[in-house]
């Protein structure tokens, strides 16, 4: 199921890429951009009461993505973006008693960002910074009872850094961010039990703050 769900959202972004190139296939102005950062470990606890809750550590690691940006104009970009990490969630939960599982979790954001870029005449560093909007759909699996499920969240995000052109068309993009997804009442991960955990109903975000860059290639225009 999550992987049909996953490859829905998928198939939702490319086409929306696409759309986005056939539009602007003649501009001077569209980018392609690689993502290649590390996240780092994130609390998360939620509590209702004494019999329904958890708490623990959303891991860091490795997140990669994508991302195709129209520059409306020379000193600001409109980006369709896709990030994607794999990672595990050690967290204790309430189902009949106190129990623990080491969570696997798949987290997709899908993204549209506003970036505003400041740089001198003729420089080779390009300054940056901006706001992300979306959704981040994420599956969890519990690997003790094999239980799992798939949840879709508003999410937003911050980030700023610097694209370092090594020519006309090429550069390299360093960047920190600030990615969350907001659980609203009601709309917790569910770890514990039924699907892949408890549901426990009340208010809990995941804040991931991230470290890496990427390249960002400049397309070929009129």
């Amino acid at each position: 199921m999550y992987k049909k769900v996953v490859m829905k959202k998928c198939i939702a972004f490319c086409s929306a890429l696409f759309l986005l190139v056939s539009v602007n296939a003649q501009s001077q102005g569209i980018r392609l951009n690689a993502y290649s950062s590390y996240v780092f470990d994130d609390q998360v606890d939620s509590y209702y009461d004494q019999n329904d809750y958890y708490n623990g550590t959303i891991k860091g690691g490795y997140q990669w993505g994508a991302g195709l940006e129209y520059m409306v104009r020379p000193n600001y970009g409109v980006e369709l973006m896709y990030l994607r990490q794999d990672t595990k969630a050690p967290l204790n939960y309430y189902n009949n008693g106190v129990k623990f599982s080491n969570f696997d979790l798949g987290i997709n954001y899908i993204m549209l960002a506003g970036n505003r870029y400041f740089s001198k005449p003729g420089g080779m560093v390009e300054g940056f910074a901006g706001g992300m909007l979306g959704v981040d759909v994420t599956s969890v699996k519990n690997p003790t009872n094999g239980n799992s499920t798939t949840k879709t969240f508003f999410s937003w995000g911050l980030r700023g850094g610097a694209n370092i052109w090594a020519s006309e068309k090429v550069g390299i993009k360093l960047q920190a961010q600030l990615l969350s997804a907001v659980q609203s009442v009601g709309g917790g991960f569910y770890f514990g039990t039924g699907g892949a955990g408890a549901g426990v109903s009340t208010l809990s975000s995941m804040y991931q703050f991230g470290l890496g860059g990427g390249l960002v290639f400049k397309l070929p225009g009129k």
